[in-house]
């Protein structure tokens, strides 16, 4: 009895390596994730662009906003909504998955999550949706109409450019070789609700906060 409990003995579980249901290109995905993070960075690092002009500081001014962090944080909350018990609800498996399949969620299967509506294409889309309801507000309330190509550029061109490559990344088909993260419907689900959930949340933000310090003449505004 001694012997016994003296040596040793550790038990586990077979590995096995779950073969993925359906393949897909990991350099698509590469590419949605990153044109993600620029599109969304782009909005939310860049300066409120206004028009001023009082006779001492006529002109183009910039300013950084730390208060930022609120429409950004509220699209991260919506995202992280969508990507968890709004599309466990919805139950809208990827391409080439089935309902089951994804419930079980094998690591390695390519189906361990479901793809409706997509979060690549809400959380991109969003960011654009900020960008567009700022760089409105922005130019016609506190620019009188004046439009600025730097501030179109950031909070429009840029984000739009980057939402269209997360859309074909996600939804791009290599029939016989790869199949798409999500299909067009699921990427167009999260596209719409996620640009038109930006647009309200960024220009409510912009009307609630002008791009103004309102106090000196300071580059960042607490």
């Amino acid at each position: 009895m001694a012997a016994a409990w003296l040596a040793p003995a550790e038990a586990s579980a077979q590995s096995i390596e779950v073969p993925p249901i359906v393949p897909r290109d990991a350099n698509w995905g590469i590419v949605s994730d990153v044109s993600l993070a620029v599109g969304a960075s782009t909005v939310f690092l860049m300066p409120r662009v206004y028009y001023s002009d009082p006779e001492s500081t006529v002109g183009w001014k910039g300013r950084w906003h730390f208060s930022m962090l609120a429409p950004s944080m509220t699209m991260v909350a919506a995202t992280f909504l969508v990507d968890g018990p709004i599309r466990r609800a919805i139950e809208s498996p990827r391409p080439g998955c089935s309902v089951d399949q994804t419930l079980v969620a094998n690591p390695g299967s390519e189906c361990e999550s479901f793809g409706g509506p997509s979060t690549h294409a809400f959380a991109s889309w969003g960011s654009t949706g900020v960008g567009v309801g700022v760089f409105l507000v922005d130019t016609f309330k506190y620019s009188r109409g004046r439009f600025h190509v730097g501030s179109f550029i950031g909070n429009i061109f840029v984000p739009f450019a980057a939402s269209m490559m997360v859309s074909v990344g996600r939804g791009v088909d290599v029939p016989g070789t790869t199949a798409p993260f999500e299909s067009g419907g699921q990427v167009a689900a999260g596209a719409l609700s996620g640009f038109f959930s930006g647009l309200l949340v960024g220009g409510a933000y912009a009307l609630l906060q002008r791009p103004s310090c309102g106090y000196g003449n300071a580059i960042f505004c607490w």
